[in-house]
């Protein structure tokens, strides 16, 4: 850099430029700040001298870098904090925002980093107190903002600091400073309660919601969702909780405070209402503190104020919310004032479904409420009256109308809007809704058929009309369709709070029977012109959830023969078991396949209620006697079933096959399978007898993609060594040829290979033992060279062909899906994989070939970034090791080196089956080592050979496995030390002197007061080890290492 000027100029460049090229070019000639530790000074050189803020942003990002990524001095971290603290001082209240942020981020990262290592790092607290005791409220803004960054930095995990000593730093700040934060973000509330500088009542407030929010117990709390568990306060801030003054301030500022101020302040409740109840001295204590948060919120009802603003209403419902959360009914019963307080929350609750529009996500919190109240009603004692029974019927009323008013005044048409699409959120949202119904379900009931009865009675009508107005019709479908999931919904949950179960039954028969009634007229007349309106599936997804929850609860294998339902049924529709009710199920499911071609949704959801059904024992028995299922076993055609023919729909076809095959291999008989097979045979022979020239076309494509899925479907549902047969004696011999010719022809098309692929590695996979053919049978290995052409075949291909720009898609994803192939077909204990050398057959040596070579083609950066990828390849690196290891010691030293190399980095992933895999690879390594090199004498087989030269060649090779092996037992949560603990003896066992070396090296990075400990530690670890590999000796060393770990890492 010539000049200061020079580099303001890039800074601003890099930071304000509209040119992607220009920032790049910025971007690199800036990197070495960040990168090299050399580069300290300079930017401490230009925090000083520096006039535009981006300079001064480029610095402090910088450093942040460097004390993130770098192991740096003390002392000289000790100096960048100190710097950081005084340039603060002086210059702070002349920067600009950003800048403060970034150094203030760049001081509480150092002290986090070196809070264990010295203990001036602790004294930021008492420093921000000194800048908020300066005259100026910039100052005071400053402190302020250092302890809301610090809490939260201490809250948050860092990558790159282990996870352990991330929660070693938290719990140490939480005992020694978050209770002294969270005071003073107390004392700054009442300070600054009078003063109308805004911006420092922000930063107090948030200082507050950091403390109440931090993670105490290490769960680390989901942020992306609103639920969250008891707030687990430290019992030391038991004297500030039970002060009234402190619940007090967070109420009192949500008056004086606009949003988005007044909901801070309302989240600080909602964090206070959810403290844990062993918090208080005594039920009197928690009873005081729950009172006073009654009164507070009835406050709030009773003026109305602030409830205006969305976010505060959304906030506000929370709050409500966690009151049935935390504390029982019999408490609330109790609190002076409740009668007031339920009576506002019932209006306040009315009067919010009446506002659906604006409220509707918030409703369901106070739903939620009302639904605990409810189910608590039976274990209530006492005289106190809960007073339920007045508002919770009018609640459900106004709940179910309030829907029909949203339908009334039409949602706009677009997809987002519209809740009725999105049907699993739905039902979570309507899962405390059956509650409130079920509690007075007599009159709940009555409601619902009163108001659905017309509206039936009118769509059944417009069947027999002609035309009719799209608009009415859809708006009458919608109704229909909010009403059937409000009764599915009921159907879900059978249990009932304070009636008998009896007349419960007999209320859900009068329900499901308007549902079954309705289904009647669905597809009829005017309506099944209709299949391709939206409002005409909405409908039919609900009717769907309906039947799936009907299901669970009254049909089949969960549920008994509740008499008093089919009794009630049987009166009105004269459907008295469970096979007649199947068997609407089952038409209604065979109306939908004919009939939906363009909706996706409807036919997925649609099969994977057929599919329920199939799947169940008793219901997939009972399917087998009904004539509809016959007919679809016996003509599954495009002709009958038009999605079949739909492209968009093809993944469903697996779905379809797959619940065709249960039911087709329940019945166990080789005709029928081969009788079902019928139109798969025709597929078969029509792509067979199409002429090479001809196989490159359209049509000959959508058949394939569509067949493979379909046997990909059937190979699912083989579950057992005799319908696995007859689906291998039926495609063997006569049909692989196919499979070879498609994928030669078509390896360019990843549309038709993926289908092609996944189908042969459902087929070869040996799941249940259903691959075990007779021993005098050749099958498994006849398969075995059927898969290798097939990869061989694939590979050569694929690998010749250049880059697409999706290189995922067009090559990747055909790769992982080859090797997942091959690893099942060596994994799966089928074959005896001698027999290929000892009768001269390349089978297994060319398969092994070009499955690594597809692996070597990817960069391990990619390998490693595609999770799919990363499990095929880790998979198949494994058996390599364990089963064909003298392949792998064949390998150039290089490729041995990169492969070896790769199975380090897999062991420090974060994916604890990954990690487990790539031990066990490195423990077959080793322990080849260690038996035919360490132990051997000198080595004469030719693998041996080679691997004491690829060894030789690279000695720091297993040191370095070991030691990475070491840092994650020691450093990190592993959560499979057992598997880890293979290869470590393994290693220790093949040199001595690596474990010496690693022992001197591991304490030397330790605190030397701890040294004479540690070494005693490792001592502890090889006794009772003896120099072999038998498992006891294993299970010895893998107790020792834990014992070793628990003392090692108490400090």
């Amino acid at each position: 850099m010539e000049s200061l000027a020079q580099l303001e100029a890039l800074c601003e460049r890099l930071y304000n430029s509209q040119d992607s090229a220009e920032r790049a070019h910025a971007e690199n000639t800036l990197k070495c700040f960040s990168m090299n530790v050399d580069y300290i000074s300079q930017c401490q050189y230009i925090l000083d001298n520096a006039l535009t803020p981006y300079a001064l942003m480029l610095a402090s990002s910088s450093l942040l870098k460097q004390v993130t990524e770098h192991t740096l001095a003390l002392q000289l971290r000790l100096d960048i904090r100190n710097y950081i603290v005084n340039y603060l001082a002086t210059r702070g209240p002349k920067l600009q925002p950003f800048v403060i942020g970034s150094l203030i981020q760049l001081l509480c990262r150092v002290t986090k980093f070196g809070w264990f290592d010295d203990d001036r790092f602790r004294d930021v607290v008492k420093e921000s107190m000194n800048f908020m005791s300066q005259a100026t409220s910039d100052h005071y803004a400053i402190g302020l903002k250092i302890l809301n960054q610090l809490v939260s930095e201490m809250n948050q995990p860092n990558p790159g600091l282990p996870s352990t000593h991330h929660r070693r730093v938290a719990c140490s700040f939480r005992d020694q400073a978050l209770f002294q934060i969270f005071q003073i973000s107390l004392t700054s509330l009442r300070q600054l309660q009078n003063d109308d500088v805004n911006r420092l009542q922000e930063l107090a407030l948030s200082l507050s919601l950091k403390c109440l929010s931090f993670d105490f117990v290490g769960t680390s709390i989901d942020e992306s969702s609103e639920e969250f568990g008891t707030v687990q306060i430290p019992s030391s801030w038991k004297p500030l909780l039970e002060d009234p003054s402190t619940l007090q301030i967070y109420f009192d500022y949500y008056a004086i405070t606009k949003p988005p101020l007044s909901k801070e302040a309302l989240e600080c409740l909602v964090r206070l209402a959810s403290v844990r109840r062993s918090l208080f001295t005594n039920d009197a204590a928690r009873s005081k503190f729950l009172a006073h948060l009654m009164t507070g919120t009835k406050e709030i009802l009773h003026t109305g104020q602030g409830l205006a603003d969305h976010e505060n209403y959304h906030e506000y419902c929370r709050l409500l919310g966690r009151f049935k959360v935390n504390y029982q009914l019999s408490e609330l019963v109790n609190v002076e004032g409740y009668s007031d307080w339920i009576r506002l929350v019932a209006e306040f609750t009315t009067k919010s479904l009446q506002s659906w529009q604006w409220a509707s996500s918030s409703v369901y919190y106070l739903l939620g409420l009302w639904s605990r109240l409810v189910t608590s009603v039976p274990y209530l004692k006492g005289d106190a009256p809960s007073l339920l029974d007045e508002f919770v019927p009018a609640i459900t009323e106004g709940f179910i109308t309030s829907r029909f008013d949203s339908v009334q005044a039409g949602f706009p048409d677009d997809l987002s809007e519209n809740p009725l699409d999105n049907v699993e959120l739905l039902q979570d949202q309507l899962d405390c809704f059956p509650y409130l119904c079920r509690f007075q379900y007599e009159r709940s009931s009555l409601f619902i058929i009163n108001i659905m009865e017309p509206i039936l009675q009118t769509y059944t009508e417009k069947a027999r009309v002609q035309t009719s107005a799209k608009s009415e019709l859809s708006v009458i479908e919608a109704k229909l369709a909010w009403i059937v999931h409000i009764i599915a919904s009921i159907v879900k949950i059978k249990q009932s709070t304070g009636c008998s179960a009896e007349s419960q039954e007999v209320f859900d028969a009068e329900l499901s029977a308007h549902v079954l009634q309705l289904i009647n007229v669905t597809d009829l007349g005017l309506h099944s012109q209709r299949y391709g309106e939206l409002s005409k599936q909405r409908l039919d997804r609900a009717i769907l959830v309906f039947f799936q929850n009907f299901r669970k609860s009254y049909v089949g294998d969960q549920a008994m023969h509740s008499s008093k339902l089919y009794a009630r049924l049987s009166e009105l529709l004269g459907l008295h078991d469970h096979l007649l009710l199947l068997n609407v199920i089952v038409s209604k499911i065979a109306t939908n396949l004919k009939s939906y071609a363009e909706s996706e949704e409807v036919i997925d959801h649609t099969l994977s209620l057929f599919l329920e059904l199939a799947s169940g024992y008793m219901t997939g028995k009972l399917l087998l006697k009904l004539d509809t299922v016959k007919f679809i076993i016996a003509h599954h055609t495009q002709e009958q079933f038009p999605f079949l023919e739909e492209y968009r729909c093809s993944r469903s076809r697996t779905t379809f096959y797959y619940t065709i095959g249960w039911l087709i291999f329940m019945e166990d008989s080789a005709i029928k399978f081969k009788s079902s097979m019928e139109p798969l045979l025709q597929a078969f022979i029509r792509l067979e007898s199409t002429p090479d020239a001809m196989f490159r076309t359209d049509n000959v494509k959508y058949a394939l993609i569509g067949l493979m899925r379909d046997l990909r479907g059937i190979a699912m549902a083989t579950n057992s060594r005799r319908t696995y047969g007859f689906l291998f004696d039926w495609l063997y011999p006569a049909h692989f040829p196919l499979l070879l010719r498609g994928i030669s022809h078509w390896t360019d098309t990843p549309e038709v290979t993926t289908p092609l692929l996944k189908f042969v590695a459902e087929f070869v996979l040996n799941k249940a033992q259903r691959l075990t053919f007779d021993s005098s049978s050749p099958n498994g290995i006849l398969l075995f060279r059927e898969v290798s052409k097939l990869i061989v075949a694939y590979g050569s291909r694929i690998l010749s062909l250049p880059n697409a720009a999706d290189i995922y898609a067009f090559k990747y994803k055909g790769i992982w899906i080859s090797v997942t192939i091959l690893t099942r077909a060596l994994a799966g204990n089928y074959v005896n994989f001698g027999v290929f050398e000892l009768y001269g057959d390349r089978a297994l040596a060319d398969a092994l070939d070009i499955a690594l070579k597809m692996t070597l083609s990817i960069p391990l950066a990619d390998i490693l970034a595609f999770r799919k990828l990363t499990k095929a390849y880790f998979a198949f690196i494994e058996i390599l090791f364990n089963s064909h290891i003298l392949f792998i010691l064949n390998l150039d030293t290089n490729t041995f080196m990169h492969i070896v190399g790769s199975l380090e980095s897999g062991l420090k992933g974060l994916d604890t089956n990954i990690s487990s895999q790539c031990a066990s690879a490195v423990d077959s390594l080793a322990a080849f080592y260690f038996d035919n090199i360490t132990m051997g004498e000198a080595p004469t087989s030719p693998a041996a050979i080679n691997l004491a030269r690829h060894i030789a060649d690279c000695p720091r090779l297993f040191p370095e496995i070991l030691k990475t092996l070491f840092e994650i037992v020691l450093f990190e949560d592993c959560g499979n030390q057992w598997s880890l603990s293979r290869p470590m003896l393994s290693l220790i066992l093949v040199g001595e002197q690596i474990f010496t070396d690693l022992k001197a090296q591991i304490l030397a990075s330790q605190p030397a007061d701890q040294h004479q400990r540690l070494s005693l530690c490792f001592d502890k670890l090889m006794v009772d080890v003896t120099r072999s590999l038998d498992s006891k000796n294993r299970d010895k060393f893998t107790q020792n290492l834990t014992l070793f770990r628990n003392e090692f890492r108490v400090k």
